[in-house]
This record gives C-alpha cells, structure tokens and sequence, in this order.
C-alpha cells in the first residue's frame, strides 16, 4: 500500500527569500575596475603597436624618400602596387611559398605524427622528435647559412646528385631563375615541419583513448584509424599550425635576405624584401610603407579565415 505524504498548503509555505539584486551603478563600477586592469597592457599596446601602424598608414599616403621633405601621394602607392609587375609577382610568390611553409608541412607532420604516436614505446622515437624540432630552435642567420652552402655548386647536395651519376641535374639552385623559389621554399618546410609535429603530437595526447578502442573493436585499421579519429580530435591543432605557418610564409624576409637577395632577377622577391629594399635602398619610403599595409591586412585576412577551421566547441 502505497503511503501519501500530506502537502502543506500553499498559504502556509515559507515565502522564498527574494534574490538581491545588485544595484546598476555597482556593476557599472566592477566593470570599470576590469578596464583598469588591463589599462597597463593597453597602454603597451598603443604605444608599440597601434601609434606605429597609423604612422604606418599615414606615411603611405605621401611620397617621401626617408630623409627630405614629403609629398602628398593619396592612393598612388597603392595603385602602384596593383599596376607594378615586380610587386604583384612578390605577392604571387609569397602564395608559393604558403604551399612550402604551410600545406606541405602541416600533411607531413600529420603523418609524422600518425606514425610516431603508434611506435611511441619504440626506442629512439624521443630523440626522432627532438631532431625534426631542432630547426626551430636554430637562429636563421645559421639556418640561412648552412643552406647556402648545401645548395652551393659545390655543395652537399650536387656532391650527392653526382655520386649517384644525376650530374645533368646538378646546377646553381639558389641561382637559376626555375630552382631558387621552390629551394627556398624547401628552406622554409624544413624548418616548419617540427613546429607542427610537436602541435599535432600533443593533440593526440589529449584525444580519449576510448575512441581508438572503439575504432578497434569495429575493426578499424591504421588508416581507417587515423581518419576518423585523429585528424578529426585535431582540427584545433591544425588550426593553429596553419595560422602560425602562414604568417611565417607572408612575412618572411631574413631567409631570401640572406640565400638570395631577392634574386636571381626578382625571381625570389616576396612583400617584406620589397619593404626592407624600397625604404633603405631606393629610398622610396611611402611606397614601402603602403606594401606594409597591404601585406598587413592580407595577414589579419588569411588568419581570419583560417580561424574558421576552428571546432566551435573549442
């Protein structure tokens, strides 16, 4: 038999306590409080960061050779930019270079990965991740350095092509106008793939492992595996990679600086060359500064749109 308790009548209920509001005025004083916590960081920011950029935007505007008296341009730097064969070929081969720094990276540290995440109790897969991380850690003047000398006519890699009788092949690769961009292009996924193996390595780490037993009792291979576990659980991780990797492509200067100069011709010219040449070479200030700001705004537009990729979850 089922017992009933008996409800007390509504008349006779405690009244609830009614929940305390807190005054408008108040919240309006912790929010300003708020505010002047990052005062300081704000402060760092304009001074470093936004009062130079619209110095930036501003000498853009004129004609100014760094060292006289300036001229009222308007647009004109910028229509340069757009009628300039030698500028629009820097931009085009600065989106070469995305596929170098960027999508070739990030595919061979996906596999990388892939592959050390499964052998991880093999001995020596530790000091296998340590290598490919190294280049990160190298200044790029020495990177630079050591690269010109590999693809030397007299260096490692024609010493190689020719032991193993490839001597046709062998030639002047920073030299020739068809080899220098894509060698430097190498450059840059040499020392990108590290940055995204070690990115992708602990997003795996943090993937429940719950999910590959269950792709195993379905019978799911290495492969299978991989693509419906891993690449999936690391899209966040790609995210980042891509975004640090692209920035690094758009502005890269110390690299073609020091192996090419921007040549053979204007073979490996990118955006940022052309900044450092035409502000203390040619002394063309107001038109470096207009690169500057296109260059800028193509990073925060690129970046922006790579954002997309993010997991909403995250």
């Amino acid at each position: 038999m089922a017992v009933t308790t008996p409800r007390t009548p509504a008349h006779k209920r405690p009244a609830e306590a009614p929940r305390r509001r807190r005054p408008a005025g108040r919240r309006g004083r912790i929010q300003a409080k708020g505010y002047l916590y990052l005062l300081p960081a704000f402060t760092v920011l304009a001074a470093f960061l936004l009062v130079p950029l619209g110095q930036l935007v501003q000498i853009s505007l004129y004609h100014w050779d760094g060292l006289s008296g300036s001229t009222w341009a308007g647009l004109a730097n910028y229509a340069e930019i757009a009628r300039s064969p030698q500028l629009r070929a820097s931009f085009v081969h600065s989106l070469v270079l995305i596929v170098f720094y960027a999508v070739v990276p990030t595919v061979l540290a996906l596999m990388l990965a892939g592959v050390t995440t499964r052998a991880a109790r093999l001995r020596g897969a530790s000091f296998f991740r340590a290598v490919i991380f190294l280049p990160q850690i190298v200044a790029m003047v020495v990177t630079a350095t050591a690269w010109t000398a590999i693809y030397a006519p007299d260096g490692v890699l024609n010493t190689l092509l020719r032991a193993i009788g490839l001597k046709s092949v062998t030639r002047a690769w920073l030299g020739d106008f068809g080899t220098a961009l894509p060698a430097v292009g190498l450059i840059g996924t040499w020392l990108e793939i590290g940055l995204c193996l070690v990115l992708f390595i602990s997003g795996i780490s943090q993937i429940p492992r719950e999910l590959y037993e269950a792709a195993k009792v379905d019978g799911a291979g290495a492969v299978r595996e991989f693509f419906a576990v891993t690449l999936p659980g690391l899209r966040g991780q790609i995210t980042v990679a891509l975004t640090l990797t692209v920035i690094a492509a758009l502005r890269t200067f110390d690299l073609v600086y020091i192996t090419t100069h921007g040549g053979p011709g204007d073979s490996t010219s990118l955006p940022a060359f052309e900044v450092y040449n035409r502000a203390f070479s040619t002394g063309q200030v107001g038109s470096a500064c207009a690169i500057a700001v296109v260059l800028t705004l193509i990073i925060l537009l690129v970046t922006y749109a790579i954002t997309k990729l993010q997991p909403k979850e995250d």
